[in-house]
């Protein structure tokens, strides 16, 4: 089953897969942690190398940051994460490897960003911000035509 971040609450224990961009990662021995994220929100997707094949591990070790995914793997409930739900993850299907993407998860200095605006706007703060501009506008609308209608 396909399905996006924000809907995994819907197929707790059930397998799906996600379309992807890896936003981090990072690797201990025998376990990879991905952070994936889409349009709708972030979910960390656990890859255990004993539940998958050496090529799949390898993979999650290392891919690049940005580069497109498809995950597939069972949502399962961890109420350490934001989200509340992590994928534990089965396959991954590399649809592009992003190569030499200049903004990592180190800090930057703000021209530094200024300057690469349209990769900026991918991180979690300026995704947050969006959403509430986004609100505010669409609150002020309804206001709107209210008060016109």
């Amino acid at each position: 089953m396909k399905t996006t971040i924000n809907q995994a609450a819907k197929y707790l224990n059930q397998e799906v897969t996600l379309g992807v961009w890896l936003a981090n990662k990072r690797s201990s021995g025998k376990i990879a942690f991905l952070q994936l994220r889409d349009g709708t929100g972030f979910i960390q997707g656990i890859v255990v190398k004993k539940n998958v094949s050496d090529e799949i591990f390898q993979l999650a070790k290392f891919v690049s940051q940005e580069s497109s995914l498809y995950v597939r793997g069972t949502i399962v409930e961890d109420t350490r994460s934001p989200f509340g739900y992590e994928i534990q993850v089965e396959n991954i299907e590399l649809i592009h490897k992003s190569l030499d993407y200049p903004i990592t998860p180190k800090e930057h200095g703000t021209e530094f960003l200024m300057d690469h605006r349209h990769l900026w706007l991918r991180s979690k703060k300026q995704h947050a911000i969006m959403k509430i501009r986004n609100q505010i506008i669409q609150q002020r609308i309804n206001f709107l035509n209210k008060k016109v209608l």
